[in-house]
């Protein structure tokens, strides 16, 4: 039995649990390939305490992959397809694992499962055991490091699982009687967790390999799509296709589109919510502990650019550079405390100390700010802010005033090195029209002290983003400015 399936199995095991651009499987058929698949990794002498890296692009092999690994004890780490060679085999040696689900032909010196070779096969002796996913981060400040994702833990008994599938899914308006997309890549952290979640409580996940505007707007309206996740650069290609289009997008079976993963610019949301609704749910989160906070539609409307209140029980603090506690409305390095754990890089002792203030109480790397209410409005992150003169600067507030100009479609600031002042702001820019610097720093200067304006620019057809939407501002500074 695939425990983790077994309400769908028993109450509606023929209809479509997952379907791809290659076809569709029922719960039935799923269940028959994580079994297949269990097989696989017991018959090559993998099991509970094992690890597993799954290198695939999106599809349903991904997810029959996974499960049998979370019924297997086994310890999942999803790899980004497009990482390096050297990549992919430094993340395969720092997790440790001795099993690779891929259809490249490449080794990387550990035991190879090809989805194309899956045979059928009766389920493995052993029982099935809860199993863990083991999450890298980008890496934009160093090589990247796993970290354990709490909803699984192996040898955990999957009636809690199933508890913590049910809380996470009422709070986050996770269905189990929806239609999901997944159009980012499975391999990032939120889009993984709404997936996964989606599909344990019983949704059908529709899945498509690669995001282009109007072929998924299609995709949306033809599935009569409820559920999915998207990213502030998804957004902004939507609202860039021209009129009639958006105009003939029926958008009534959405229900919740959750977003995250990199700030959205004020004018983007409120167009989407006066095109698509108020069905829009931001969460503030990060791979290393999930979402902390969460805001629907109508909340932000009342207080645009807040990223919510702390989904409980988490709570919020704001403190100084020597960890006090800071009063409401004042800003600083943005804490969350979380009874009886916070989170643990793999192999990086000092890296999991330095993001925790005491234990249960870690960060993100944000700075930010709490209204009275609890809200939590986010300026920056603390390895992005700029010293120049001796004073701070956060470049989400230059960013936001750049991307209100007209002719800018992409906006990032950075700190340059500087001479006389430490520091200087400069910003790379990619526009929808031409303008002048000149014109942009008039702008710049009706809105920030003369200190936070930027003192260069820089134009570029793309900013480097990665596929959760965050800008490579560490590329920017070696691209940009050398």
């Amino acid at each position: 039995m695939i425990v983790m399936l077994r309400d769908q199995l028993s109450d509606c095991p023929d209809r479509t649990a997952l379907a791809d651009h290659a076809g569709a499987l029922t719960w039935r058929e799923l269940a028959d390939q994580v079994t297949a698949w269990r097989s696989a990794f017991a018959g090559a002498g993998l099991g509970a305490g094992d690890t597993v890296g799954i290198l695939l692009t999106n599809g349903c092999a991904v997810f029959e992959a996974l499960l049998a690994c979370l019924h297997s004890g086994i310890t999942v780490v999803p790899i980004n397809q497009h990482l390096t060679e050297p990549e992919i085999a430094y993340i395969l040696a720092d997790s440790g694992a001795t099993g690779l689900v891929t259809d490249r032909a490449d080794s990387y010196g550990v035991k190879v499962f090809h989805p194309a070779s899956l045979r059928p096969a009766d389920p493995p002796e052993s029982p099935p055991i809860c199993g863990q996913l083991m999450v890298y981060t980008s890496g934009t400040t160093g090589a990247p490091k796993g970290v354990l994702n709490g909803l699984f833990n192996t040898g955990d008994p999957f009636d809690r699982v199933e508890r913590l599938l049910g809380y996470a899914g009422r709070l986050l308006n996770v269905p189990d009687d929806g239609r999901v997309l997944l159009v980012g890549p499975w391999y990032h952290s939120a889009q993984l967790f709404f997936a996964l979640m989606s599909l344990l409580r019983g949704s059908t996940l529709v899945i498509r390999e690669r995001f282009d505007a109007e072929p998924i707007l299609a995709v949306m309206e033809q599935e009569r799509i409820s559920h999915c996740h998207l990213v502030p650069t998804q957004f902004v290609r939507f609202l860039r296709l021209d009129e009639l289009t958006r105009q003939r997008f029926d958008p009534s079976a959405l229900r919740t589109i959750w977003h995250g993963g990199a700030a959205c610019p004020q004018d983007v949301k409120r167009q989407m919510i006066e095109w698509w609704g108020p069905v829009l749910t931001e969460y503030y989160g990060a791979s290393e502990g999930g979402a902390v906070t969460l805001i629907d539609s109508n909340e932000w409307l009342k207080r645009p650019g807040s990223v919510g209140q702390p989904i409980p029980p988490n709570e919020i603090l704001i403190v100084d550079e020597d960890g006090h506690g800071l009063p409401v409305g004042e800003t600083g390095r943005v804490y969350m405390r979380r009874p009886g754990r916070g989170f643990q890089y793999h192999n990086a002792e000092e890296k999991t100390r330095a993001a925790h203030l005491r234990p249960g109480v870690f960060t993100y790397g944000e700075i930010g700010h709490v209204d009275d209410e609890g809200y939590l409005f986010l300026t920056g992150r603390a390895q992005d802010m700029i010293i120049t003169g001796g004073v701070n600067v956060y470049p989400a507030e230059v960013e936001a005033v750049l991307l209100r100009h007209p002719a800018v479609r992409d906006a990032a600031v950075i700190g340059t090195p500087d001479d006389e002042f430490g520091e200087r702001v400069a910003a790379v820019v990619e526009l929808a029209s031409p303008v002048a610097f000149t014109e942009l720093d008039v702008h710049c200067r009706s809105s920030l002290a003369g200190f936070k304006v930027p003192r260069q620019y820089r134009a570029v057809d793309s900013l480097p983003r990665e596929n959760t939407g965050k800008i490579r501002k560490d590329l920017l500074q070696e691209l940009i400015f050398p």
